[in-house]
């Protein structure tokens, strides 16, 4: 049995940790800062084997150096030669083992070039997707293009609907007060809003998310949703089709831009 927790870094940030059983033997994804992994697992009497990189951004490979030399753990990332310390370099496609489970990469570009996604199928499935997918949102695009980004949250919301989703930053909040205003008769989403404000205020992370509930509140996942669609259009950020219904991808390129100054 593979379980899953949080380690919590700098303002927002979610390292998460990554046990099979009770193998003392672990892996971490996106360790920005070295010091509460280290903290973690001293405390719990474990060691680390493995890390996992999803882009090339500090505050997801900032602690790399310091667990390296710890540690010497096995580092699979991406492509990207500004990463330094990875010995297992992966694209899309790819697989590798990790604690007997088979992992799959999917490369996902829109946040950085870079950006990949490990994905686990099984019961549940898995999904480290970095900041390209956060629960009531998706990462800013600071070097993809708006076509990158719909293309790579099209993938990943083609998951089994049962995927259990594992974002790097605690942005639940913030990001549904955007997709209340995008998207604004949506009970779900409010019934979601409801249980993370009570999440939050007990101090507990809103996350893991699944597919499923992704695809029913997000408004980014839901840009092919008429209704979505025609009220961009009423708060003149998306003009009136001139033939059939817009594209979701002009739809999606007009909440990206909204919630950039959101």
């Amino acid at each position: 049995m593979m379980s899953v927790t949080p380690i919590a870094a700098f303002q927002d940030n979610y390292i998460w940790l990554i046990q099979s059983d009770d193998n003392p033997r672990v892996a971490v994804v996106d360790p920005g800062d070295a010091r509460p992994v280290m903290e973690a697992l001293e405390s719990r009497g474990l060691t680390l084997d493995t890390i996992l990189i999803t882009h090339h951004h500090q505050d997801h490979t900032g602690g790399l150096p310091e667990l390296i030399e710890r540690y010497q753990p096995r580092v699979v990332g991406p492509h990207n030669p500004a990463i330094h310390g990875i010995d297992e370099r992966v694209g899309d496609g790819d697989s590798f083992r990790l604690q007997g489970r088979l992992f799959e990469v999917m490369e996902v570009p829109g946040h950085t070039l870079d950006h990949i996604a490990f994905v686990s199928s099984g019961m549940p499935g898995l999904l480290f997707c970095g900041d390209t997918l956060f629960s009531g949102g998706c990462g800013r695009l600071f070097e993809g293009t708006p076509e990158q980004m719909h293309h790579s949250l099209s993938r990943l919301a083609a998951l089994p609907e049962e995927t259990l989703v594992f974002p790097a930053h605690e942005y639940t909040l913030a990001n549904l007060a955007f997709a209340s205003a995008a998207e604004p008769n949506n009970p779900a989403r409010d019934t979601l809003n409801a249980e993370c404000e009570q999440l939050r205020s007990l101090g507990r992370p809103t996350l893991p998310t699944l597919i499923g509930r992704e695809k029913q509140i997000n408004p980014f996942l839901r840009s092919d949703e008429v209704a979505l669609q025609r009220h961009l259009e009423q708060e003149g950020r998306l003009s009136a089709p001139s033939g059939q219904e817009d594209s979701p991808l002009a739809a999606f390129t007009a909440l990206r831009q909204w919630k950039d100054n959101f």
